[in-house]
């Protein structure tokens, strides 16, 4: 049976049958004139060489609505940075590569850090801010979709289904959050949302008492999902964590700058599987123990303010 469960204070849009792709692609074909749509999708070089992300952009050049992709190429060297132009060019739709670690944006970087402006930690964070300013400095897109580059699982109804809300001119929602079942391969996993984000919650709102944010937080069936679309002038007010705190942030400030009416979570994968970080229990500053510590206090600035 389909849940059609509304929890909480946030939209939950439900994939309550199986919609064509096709259909619903044509849709999204027709409201690209009145509002272009982008992808951004921010990888590690590692990612080229991994077994997802070549699948990814193999489903992504039989997508016809987007009218942008910019891919945010982390750790890559020159050579590299090369192999990834070959390697995208695959893709129809108009796109650019930002290499985060090339000359020109490390220079734009110094003039920003001299401002008090650029990130200040590198990660998947930084990539993203980049990637969105260049969405905003190209004007190419008004509604503008993101995921990673390691799903295993992945298929372009994903992509369809995550950008369709603030796509369509009919719907007033300014963001959407993805979220799926974590299934895969017989097991179950997300374990940091199960083992720590969850219960976290539920415990600060016993020991902090009734508080709108927690509450809104709760509302999420998956908050860590690294699959969220938005408007494009949202990302004007967006302040952006840069390390693995972004999900989280991300949810803060929408919470932040938007009434709850206005943003809104949708089942975007009938199963979602992708690369899993180690537990790093010896090096507190890598994998899942970096993650929950940034996870933690993203939540704990967030309620001290």
């Amino acid at each position: 049976m389909g849940d059609f469960h509304q929890n909480g204070v946030v939209t939950t849009l439900h994939n309550l049958g199986q919609r064509p792709i096709v259909e619903m692609e044509e849709e999204l074909s027709r409201f690209k004139s009145s509002r272009p749509m982008g992808l951004v999708l921010p990888s590690l070089f590692s990612e080229l060489e991994g077994p997802a992300l070549s699948h990814i952009v193999d489903e992504l050049t039989e997508v016809p609505y987007l009218s942008e992709i910019v891919i945010g190429l982390d750790r890559a060297n020159l050579n590299q940075y090369y192999h990834a132009i070959e390697y995208f060019s695959r893709l129809p739709q108009h796109h650019r590569i930002l290499w985060n670690d090339g000359p020109r944006l490390r220079a734009i970087d110094s003039q920003l850090k001299e401002l008090g402006l650029a990130p200040s930690h590198e990660g998947k964070g930084r990539n993203v801010w980049y990637c969105y300013g260049y969405v905003l400095a190209s004007g190419r897109a008004d509604a503008v979709a993101l995921h990673d580059c390691d799903i295993l699982t992945y298929d372009r109804s994903l992509l369809a289904r995550l950008i369709y809300p603030v796509a369509n001119p009919n719907f007033s929602y300014a963001f959407c959050k993805g979220f799926y079942a974590r299934v895969a391969g017989n097991r179950i996993s997300g374990r940091v949302v199960r083992l720590l984000v969850t219960p976290l919650i539920r415990t600060l709102q016993q020991v902090c008492g009734e508080s709108e944010y927690l509450n809104y937080m709760d509302s999420f069936r998956y908050p860590l999902a690294g699959e969220f679309s938005m408007r494009a002038s949202v990302i004007n007010d967006l302040r952006i964590p840069s390390d693995w705190g972004l999900e989280i942030g991300v949810l803060s400030e929408m919470k932040r700058n938007y009434a709850t009416n206005r943003l809104c979570q949708v089942d975007i994968a009938n199963n979602y599987d992708h690369k899993h970080q180690d537990l790093s229990i010896d090096d507190k500053a890598k994998g899942l123990s970096r993650m929950s510590m940034d996870i933690a206090k993203a939540f704990f600035r967030k309620l001290a303010t």
